[in-house]
């Protein structure tokens, strides 16, 4: 009688709790403590009927009893680990440049939105690689938000935003509206982690930033050719950067809008009027950065001086033969080593190259900070004499290293100023500019140059290396008959020999 009454207020108890936590779905202490009484009472119940019957005492049951023990272990270890994978949200990304893990800077990016962003994709499915790089976004701040949408049903919202075709991608951020550039660095199109941070950095800004490029003086090309600075100009307008070239020779005078003016690779010097008008430019709380080849005078020096900036004609040499392994010659410098500096923070001891590269040298200056941004290892030197078959350090004549190739100056005043030289201008060259931390060092001396926050100096997202194959019909032809004829006909040979000598 104990034993029935038992499993029938078990049974009782155990319903009602399960009842009354889905019904209300407010799974409180009321409902828990039902089912746990509950169980205990069939717990109970079955004991005091295995002791009548002497069941707990059969061999199989206590063999039973282990397998079952052992079986809810595991469950409740899975369960247990399941849970902490949901509760603590951690994840590896072991890829090549980390494509499944958001750059700091986009973490900075997102994690700083001051009210929501919408990121909205017309397209007639979802895709799961958008889905998951946005997700990605999603986990950095509670105001990302997206939604796809198939134009095919939502007509007047396609017609709303000027939807053109399939795949079109867009921003929301408060009145402004936005189309992302869905064409990645292959030519295909596709929503990728440049595109999104630099679309979401561009819809932020509030106010235009005008940078300039000096021209007349042989400087460095704008266009895509060998030697010019294409790759430079279009991530620079595609963080929403206004670029333009700047003759002061025509003009006479320096535009008012000016946030940044920038002098890179000149071969001729300027011209008097020119020098005085950047001094001024200055002096009034003006920008620059500088690029400098070896051996070249541009007639800026004066202007360097009262900044404490001093340049060496010569040029750096790589004796560490470190080069040589990446195919580089001994006069591109291999770098790893910064500055203290917010342009080069996040760096740590990551590589830069500086081919064609001179030593800068700073020197004490009342209210100028200057920091060196670039630092050579001490296997490197500055030669004076490229003429020989052989190129060896002369300690008379030469400098040894470490050698600094980027500085970064600062002067306080009622309008502060902000200067930053290189010794180097193919860094920054169509091609050279993807290479490591070129890219990243280039652009965040202007992001600093312009008194952008920070938090954005950092490494930018990088995207997928291209892998592919391209294979010939014959070698298509070759692979196609090794896969599915001759691999499978030899295995099958193996597996007649085999049984053949057991038989």
């Amino acid at each position: 009688m104990t034993r029935t009454l038992l499993f029938f207020w078990g049974i009782t108890l155990c319903v009602a709790g399960t009842v009354a936590g889905s019904i209300t779905g407010d799974w409180s202490p009321a409902p828990i403590i039902l089912l746990i009484s509950g169980v205990i009472l069939l717990i109970l119940g079955l004991w005091l009927w295995g002791n009548k019957y002497k069941f707990w005492q059969l061999r199989s049951t206590q063999a039973g009893a282990g397998a079952i023990a052992k079986t809810t272990m595991v469950l409740v270890l899975v369960g247990l680990l399941n849970w902490v994978a949901i509760r603590y949200d951690k994840r590896w990304d072991f890829t090549e440049n980390k494509l499944y893990t958001l750059s700091q800077q986009s973490q900075v990016i997102v994690s700083k939105l001051e009210q929501p962003l919408e990121v909205i994709v017309f397209d007639r499915n979802p895709n799961s690689e958008i889905e998951n790089l946005l997700q990605n976004y999603r986990r950095y701040s509670e105001q990302f938000q997206f939604k796809f949408i198939n134009p095919e049903q939502a007509i007047g919202l396609a017609q709303q935003f000027g939807v053109q075709s399939l795949g079109e991608v867009y921003l929301q951020y408060g009145e402004k509206r936005q189309k992302l550039d869905t064409v990645n660095s292959v030519g295909e199109v596709a929503l990728t982690e440049t595109s999104l941070s630099n679309g979401i950095e561009k819809i932020k800004r509030d106010r235009p930033i005008n940078i300039y490029f000096l021209q007349g003086h042989g400087e460095a090309s704008l266009d895509l050719v060998e030697g010019g600075l294409a790759q430079a100009v279009k991530n620079l307008e595609d963080k929403g950067n206004q670029v333009q070239g700047l003759n002061l020779a025509s003009s006479g005078k320096m535009p008012d809008d000016a946030n940044l003016i920038i002098i890179a690779g000149a071969t001729r010097k300027l011209l008097a009027a020119e020098v005085s008008t950047l001094q001024q430019y200055l002096t009034t709380g003006g920008s620059l950065l500088l690029l400098l080849s070896p051996n070249i005078d541009i007639g800026i020096t004066p202007t360097l001086q009262n900044w404490g900036i001093e340049l060496d004609e010569r040029l750096i040499v790589d004796g560490s033969g470190a080069g040589s392994v990446m195919g580089f010659g001994p006069a591109v410098a291999i770098v790893n080593r910064y500055g203290e500096h917010p342009i080069t923070a996040s760096f740590r001891n990551g590589i830069s190259l500086f081919p064609e590269a001179r030593p800068i040298k700073a020197t004490e200056k009342t209210g100028i900070i200057s920091t060196p941004l670039a630092i050579t290892d001490q296997q490197t030197w500055a030669e004076s004499d490229l003429r020989g078959e052989q190129i060896t350090f002369d300690a008379t004549t030469d400098i040894s290293g470490p050698l600094n190739i980027a500085i970064a100056s600062y002067r306080e005043q009622s309008t502060d100023s902000r200067l930053v030289v290189f010794g180097s201008t193919t860094f920054a060259t169509n091609g050279w500019f993807e290479q490591q931390l070129n890219g990243d060092m280039l652009l965040n001396s202007i992001s600093w140059l312009v008194g952008e926050d920070q938090d954005l100096l950092s490494i930018r997202p990088k995207e997928a290396a291209n892998r592919r194959i391209m294979l010939s019909s014959l070698q298509t032809g070759i692979i196609r008959w090794l896969a599915l004829r001759i691999m499978p006909f030899m295995a099958l040979v193996t597996g007649v020999y085999l049984w053949w000598q057991r038989r």
